[in-house]
């Protein structure tokens, strides 16, 4: 039989509750989802387990919180950068800064995003987090490039290619750093791609 969690109301039971939410994102990003144990968590955040118990079903419960704060520290970013465009504006350049702060947000998020996507292939609500995401990105996405006066045929279609471009490059470039690779030259080869997606 699971708990009966709470929701918090008072300002002091809702800092409990981030604090362990909190505790919860730096050990899953230092040492995995599956390194971590609600004692563990419980510790970091300097409460009782049974405190974390009356908040939080599980650890996994914990995680779907985790991953709702990564999920706005690697978006907002990117729709900020769209959002303080206006105007006509270089899509070239606009290209290299959306690439560039890409690959800043997977570097600095490096091991929770392992840690996040791995579990999205064996858990239906992490997976689901992100597909909402990506929908989220490619309407809003979507909706400035309009703003900007970049309105070409199957603009959805096209934006949804340009982040999965964009995403693929940045593993590429974090994770993977194939020898043979000349990356500033494929950074290039991208930038110019997503341009002509737009063009």
């Amino acid at each position: 039989m699971k708990n009966i969690v709470r929701q918090p109301q008072q300002e002091r039971s809702i800092e409990k509750k981030n604090k362990i939410i909190q505790a919860g994102y730096e050990l899953f990003t230092e040492v995995g989802y599956y390194g971590t144990n609600t004692v563990e968590i419980a510790k970091r955040a300097g409460v009782s387990t049974g405190i974390v118990y009356g908040y939080f079903q599980d650890k996994r419960d914990i995680l779907i919180c985790v991953l709702k704060i990564y999920i706005d520290n690697v978006s907002a970013p990117l729709l900020n950068i769209m959002q303080s465009k206006s105007g006509n504006v270089d899509t070239y350049n606009l290209a290299e800064e959306i690439l560039n702060k890409t690959i800043e947000l997977h570097e600095q998020y490096s091991k929770l995003h392992n840690t996040l996507h791995s579990l999205a292939a064996t858990d239906e609500a992490v997976n689901a987090e992100f597909i909402k995401l990506e929908n989220s990105i490619t309407e809003q996405m979507s909706a400035q490039l309009v703003n900007l006066n970049i309105n070409v045929s199957s603009l959805t279609e096209k934006v949804h290619m340009a982040m999965n471009i964009v995403q693929s490059f940045a593993h590429e470039y974090v994770f993977d750093n194939h020898p043979y690779i000349n990356y500033p030259k494929m950074k290039e080869i991208v930038c110019k791609i997503l341009v002509g997606l737009f063009n």
